[in-house]
């Protein structure tokens, strides 16, 4: 059985991109392998975050999490600062992954680039190989992904056939990034040139904004000076933005999106794309405050710790053992 491993920062609020390029599809992996879900609180700290704000965030992915349809009982749901295994595997493999590698991440690079040098933290610039900790404590078969971290999971490999090579075949597992095929990439509804991310209030549609507020930054989406429902990515950013959004939730092609708007004009077009939306956020969003009321989510993530503390404890005995630790409970 194949084993799947992804997670998500506590960093803000998520977006309809984070919920149509990851949580949307959580729950489908539950039937595809034996699933890892995570919160990845130690990644957030990698740049200056309020302590309240990211706590309120870890409770809210926690419960995003149940209310996306990730069942307990067949998905292991964890905090990674919970499995300590997590933070001891990073300190042994940052002796295995080099400065030259790191400093050519992609991430690194944007981020520290709005960054004065002084301010740069240690974190930051290491986060791939805590990154690369994560996958391998569970035997990652396959990670699923947004684009931004498919480099990540590049060096990962990179990583594992290096201990592999030094220390014997099975050190550690070598995973596989898997992408989703539409609505990888969900763009800003108000610049479609740049991605939805959780810095833009206007042109993001974030999964707990109210309906009306929703619908109203649907139909304020920029668009283009022509008339025809087509996707153009180059010459049709905004429309091809919103063809994406409804194929990713209504489980369609584009090529089926387009046929079925061939005659629509753009304010119609939009009124369908913003009942597609609310149609699937305004029951998420139910589900989303019974779990955090009712505060299911902390027993679901104390019995995630345990099975993942279960899995990720076999994997760093087994590292320690290769690299030549000593395990003295052994002797």
């Amino acid at each position: 059985m194949k084993r799947i491993l992804s997670g998500i920062k506590p960093t803000g609020n998520l977006t309809l991109g984070n919920y149509i390029g990851a949580l949307k599809h959580f729950k489908d992996f539950q039937d595809q392998g034996e699933v890892f879900i995570f919160i990845a609180d130690l990644h957030a700290l990698t740049l200056p975050i309020d302590p309240q704000f990211l706590n309120n965030n870890t409770r809210d992915i926690a419960c995003f999490y149940l209310a996306s349809g990730l069942d307990p009982k067949k998905t292991t749901i964890f905090l990674q600062s919970s499995v300590s295994e997590h933070a001891e595997l990073n300190a042994i493999l940052q002796n295995y992954l080099y400065m030259g590698e790191l400093s050519r991440m992609t991430q690194f690079k944007d981020k520290s680039a709005k960054m004065k040098e002084s301010a740069i933290g240690l974190g930051l610039f290491a986060y791939p190989v805590l990154m690369a900790a994560d996958i391998v404590l569970y035997d990652a078969d396959i990670v699923p992904v947004g684009e931004d971290q498919v480099q990540h999971v590049e060096l990962t490999r990179d990583l594992v056939k290096r201990m592999n090579s030094r220390y014997g075949e099975n050190t550690l597992i070598e995973p596989k990034y898997q992408m989703n095929k539409v609505g990888a990439r969900i763009m800003s509804l108000t610049n479609p040139s740049v991605k939805m991310s959780k810095s833009d209030p206007k042109g993001d549609i974030f999964l707990l904004d109210d309906l009306k507020t929703i619908r109203k930054k649907i139909m304020s989406a920029v668009t283009d000076s022509g008339s025809e429902v087509k996707y153009d990515k180059e010459n049709k950013p905004g429309i091809s933005n919103l063809l994406t959004i409804y194929a990713a939730l209504k489980e369609i092609s584009i090529e089926e999106a387009e046929a079925l708007f061939k005659d629509y004009r753009y304010g119609d077009f939009k009124k369908a794309v913003a009942d597609a939306v609310i149609e699937e956020i305004e029951p998420f969003q139910a589900r989303y405050h019974h779990f955090l009321d009712s505060k299911e989510y902390i027993e679901v993530l104390r019995q995630g710790r345990e099975k993942a503390k279960a899995v990720a404890s076999k994997t760093l005995a087994r590292v320690k053992h290769a690299v030549g630790l000593l395990d003295i409970d052994e002797e």
